[in-house]
């Protein structure tokens, strides 16, 4: 599948899969980024995606930046119709300020296939062996 990537600043970087295999391709902001202790902040990767039609890209955490870091990213879907610059959102869970240098890795994106369901109204759903059973209902 190609992607195709508009650079909106000249320091943005295409994304790239770091191993043959891996889910997620890697985004990296174009500014230095300080995220403080519980503050949330959009950082700019410089780039406007055409994801194709029936697809999504999905942005998910650098796990090194969050277990190390408290990074967590905030939201984080691409819809094949957007073709504006690609921001991505952050929160420090931490209690120590972060910062992103420019050009390190924010964040990644999984590209995958969407469904276009169509919600049919019912009065009654079907049953099912775990029913209404909701969180802890399994036990520990």
């Amino acid at each position: 599948m190609n992607i195709k990537v508009k650079k909106l600043h000249p320091d943005a970087q295409v994304p790239n899969i770091a191993h043959e295999g891996d889910a997620g391709c890697d985004l990296y902001t174009v500014d230095t980024i300080i995220v403080e202790p519980q503050q949330r902040v959009q950082v700019p990767v410089g780039l406007a995606f055409e994801i194709p039609h029936g697809y999504v890209g999905l942005i998910w955490d650098k796990s090194g930046v969050s277990h190390k870091g408290g990074i967590k990213t905030l939201g984080g879907v691409l819809d094949s119709g957007y073709r504006g610059e690609l921001k991505v959102g952050l929160i420090n869970l931490s209690s120590e300020a972060y910062v992103f240098e420019k050009g390190h890795k924010v964040a990644q994106m999984l590209i995958q296939k969407v469904e276009s369901p169509i919600f049919e109204e019912v009065v009654e759903l079907s049953d099912t062996s775990r029913g209404e059973g909701g969180f802890g209902s399994t036990g520990k």
